[in-house]
């Protein structure tokens, strides 16, 4: 057979129309409903199909876009998705910190991070310190800040001249966020003018640095809050756009100042999502750099930075981090981020910087490169009609969230307002629930928990939940940045804690073999959410057996596990014998039964529609854990 290199791979294959997929769904679904059976919305509100074709993609006008090409949608390399690998280490002490920053570089990062105190003076000395031995022209360099030196680049500066270096030869960032300091303290640092003024001064000195910017819009504060990727892509470019009046009010121009912005996104857990919204975000910034006047080619600069999210780690388990990182990370890196953090996976409840998470969060994006040759291809993601669909989708509903925000005045008034953290805080809400439903899962707390774990001892409560700093006279209400594991976690904290020692739940299985092991499994994972003991059984010859063993053992719950329909019969014979000394609860919801049950004085039903962190906390109330 000739070989025809024109021919199009699996060219045999016709390609099978919408109309026979919609045939073939409607024959298994037997009348049911199509969109309640198939169709889901995420957070962000947005509809998922069950399937997506050719057809869902034909009219996005970004896919004509090549990477590298504005509107950026697919990146801002052409032929590779390099990217730097970064490490942030805190400066506690120059010294220290410069000797963690040279481990990290000498084993695989690219990039740095050092988190100053802010408010601290630092001298041309301590930078020095700070830099000591590292190849500025080799190594990125970035001084994460709410209340940065304002001399802080000058000294870079001359450090790097005093080394034989050039400006050419530094890169990297001053990550000065005013406005984000306003979103979770409440107020500007400094006060209004002096903020801006020090961001003015900022982008002028880093107008000698090519390579350097100055100002970061940290949109990770609104996903930290529990909001939407809709929420945090609006909301990044509406404090943008906020920077570019700013800054060209104070007689700065716009291109210049647009080259001195850059943003930091949160990679969520969300795969598909994340993946598109760092798409999205290119774009939508071409798009309002677009409508400023400026030169396509000015965003082709801009620097997206990503770090792993801080809202869905957990204390327990705290091992499974590293996974929900790993995951995180990959969608980063396939959205086109130009660099990465990865939180250590202790990070939840230690400031410390461990040598061995930090090790485990930089190999997550070494073998991503050295082994998944991820940044060998540019836009892996380009042409699936799903994220395709999805990127779409986003900025679609960003755009109009942000013209929502700008008919208010900007970000900064619809934040001072309360528009913002009513919005965030809607989604939180949901969000929130999700999880008390366990309709969303945080693997080690709302689900699959590891009975013997106990954190009480290695840590104390100041570590999980620490205060948040907020200014003392706030313009407006602060976001809240939260753990969505917080509230189980607190849960499971106080039964450690009970001075009465941990609650032991009995587990009554009887009758129906299937049924009363699915329940008993089920009731295990919902009681050891809350840290309490559990007694499993393998089956009892008879209810009054099972209730004179759960009496015996001393159980402070006694759960029966068996069929629906056998409940009528044997829960009032238990009720009997356990007679109020200790709490009586039937796995499951038995509707034919229920009225009876409850007649014969039982009144709690655990069951996949329960709201468990409401009902964990009543049966910690009712037993009198604080």
């Amino acid at each position: 057979m000739k070989h025809n290199p024109a021919s199009k791979l699996f060219g045999e294959f016709p390609p099978v129309p919408v109309s026979q997929w919609e045939e073939l769904i409607a024959k298994d679904l037997k009348g049911a409903d199509y969109e309640k059976k198939l169709i889901w919305k995420t957070i962000e509100g947005i509809p998922i199909k069950p399937y997506y074709t050719a057809a869902d993609t034909e009219k996005l006008a970004h896919l004509k876009a090549l990477p590298g090409r504005f509107p950026f949608v697919r990146g801002t390399r052409e032929r590779t998705n390099d990217w730097l690998v970064r490490q942030d280490i805190p400066v506690n002490n120059p010294q220290d910190a410069n000797i963690a920053a040279l481990d990290a570089l000498m084993k695989g990062a690219g990039s740095i991070g050092f988190i100053l105190e802010p408010g601290t003076r630092y001298t041309p000395k301590d930078i020095s310190q700070l830099l000591n031995n590292i190849c500025l022209a080799s190594a990125g360099i970035n001084f994460m800040s709410a209340q940065p030196p304002e001399d802080l680049l000058q000294i870079l500066d001359k450090e790097n001249i005093s080394r034989g270096g050039t400006v050419s030869d530094l890169h990297g960032s001053v990550e000065y966020d005013p406005l984000g300091t306003l979103f979770i303290t409440g107020n500007y640092p400094y006060g209004e003018e002096n903020a801006f003024r020090l961001a003015a001064l900022m982008v002028n000195d880093a107008g000698r640095i090519p390579r350097f910017t100055a100002l970061n819009v940290d949109a990770s504060v609104f996903h930290n809050a529990g909001g939407s990727a809709v929420q945090e892509l609006a909301f990044a470019m509406a404090s943008a756009a906020a920077y570019l009046e700013r800054l060209t009010s104070a007689g700065i121009p716009a291109a210049q100042a647009a080259k001195k912005i850059r943003f930091t996104f949160a990679a969520g857990s969300n795969y598909f999502m994340e993946i598109a919204k760092f798409r999205a975000a290119r774009y939508l910034w071409s798009q309002l750099l677009k409508a400023w006047d400026l030169e396509p080619e000015t965003a082709a600069g801009t620097v997206v930075h990503a770090v792993t999210s801080m809202w869905n780690k957990t204390v327990y388990d705290p091992c499974v981090n590293m996974l929900r990182s790993t995951t995180e990370a990959m969608a980063a890196v396939l959205g086109g981020a130009d660099s990465l953090t990865v939180h250590p996976y202790d990070k939840a409840f230690s400031d410390e910087g461990a040598p061995f998470p930090a090790r485990i969060a930089r190999n997550t994006q070494l073998v991503m490169k050295e082994e998944a040759y991820l940044d060998k291809v540019a836009d892996p993601a380009a042409g699936s009609y799903y994220i395709e669909s999805l990127t779409s989708s986003l900025i679609e509903e960003a755009w109009k969230l942000f013209l929502q925000v700008d008919a208010e005045g900007g970000i900064e008034k619809a934040f001072i307002k309360g528009t913002v953290g009513k919005l965030i805080g809607e989604t939180a809400a949901k969000r929130d629930n999700y999880i008390a439903m366990r309709r969303d899962t945080l693997l080690g707390t709302n689900r699959y928990p590891d009975p013997a774990e106990k954190v009480s001892g290695k840590h104390g409560a100041a570590a999980f939940w620490p205060q948040q700093k907020v200014d003392d006279r706030p313009l407006a209400e602060p976001l809240k940045l939260y753990r969505g594991a917080k509230a189980f976690e607190e849960l499971r904290f106080r039964t450690e804690n009970h001075h009465g020692g941990v609650p032991e739940v009995f587990l009554l299985t009887y009758g129906n073999l299937a049924m009363r092991k699915a329940r008993a499994e089920f009731s295990s994972g919902f009681f050891g959410s809350a840290g309490f003991r559990i007694t499993n059984n393998p089956g009892f010859g008879s209810p009054q057996e099972g209730a004179e063993a759960a009496l015996k053992s001393g159980a402070s719950i006694v759960v029966v596990c068996s069929s629906d329909e056998e409940y009528p019969e044997i829960v009032p014979e238990i009720a009997g014998i356990i007679d109020g000394k200790a709490i009586l609860v039937v796995a499951g919801y038995p509707k034919e039964s229920l009225e009876m049950l409850k007649d014969a004085g039982l009144k709690y039903f655990i069951h996949i529609r329960s709201n468990v962190l409401e009902t964990l906390q009543q049966f910690q109330h009712d037993l009198g854990i604080k």
